[in-house]
């Protein structure tokens, strides 16, 4: 197993559905042929690039392979993803702030400026109607 085949496995769309799917507990094949949409054929081909990239197991059980996550591979992504999640979190963190900012010099021009609730903005104008 390669990272150069992790990522590649992981670069299609249906097969990180599986993946996804997997993540939940270990299914057979016909229950991830239904639940991605896809022809048999196809999801047993999918299938076939996970296992060789080593991102799932198989073992048979009867007359049906069942397919697991195994977490190995997963945990290696995990590790060489790490120092960049530092960015992502300093960035995130940077941009929670400025939001916080935003948030709270709308909600004081909209306390300053609008009329509270329930008050007319032409203060002349009052609703004549009895209040019952």
């Amino acid at each position: 197993m390669s990272d150069a085949s992790l990522w590649t496995a992981l670069a299609d769309p249906h097969r990180r559905a599986i993946v996804a799917l997997l993540l939940e507990r270990p299914r057979p094949v016909g229950e991830i042929v239904e639940a991605c949409g896809l022809s048999q054929p196809s999801t047993s081909k999918h299938l076939k690039v996970l296992r060789e990239a080593g991102l799932v197991r198989v073992r048979q059980d009867a007359q049906r392979r069942v397919y697991a996550l195994d977490p190995a591979p997963i945990a290696e992504l995990d590790a060489w993803l790490a120092p960049y999640r530092k960015l992502w979190n300093a960035g995130l963190d940077a941009l929670g702030r400025r939001l916080d900012e935003t948030a709270g010099t709308a909600t004081t021009a909209a306390t300053t400026t609008a009329p509270a609730a329930g008050e007319s903005s032409d203060a002349g104008n009052q609703d004549p109607s009895p209040k019952d």
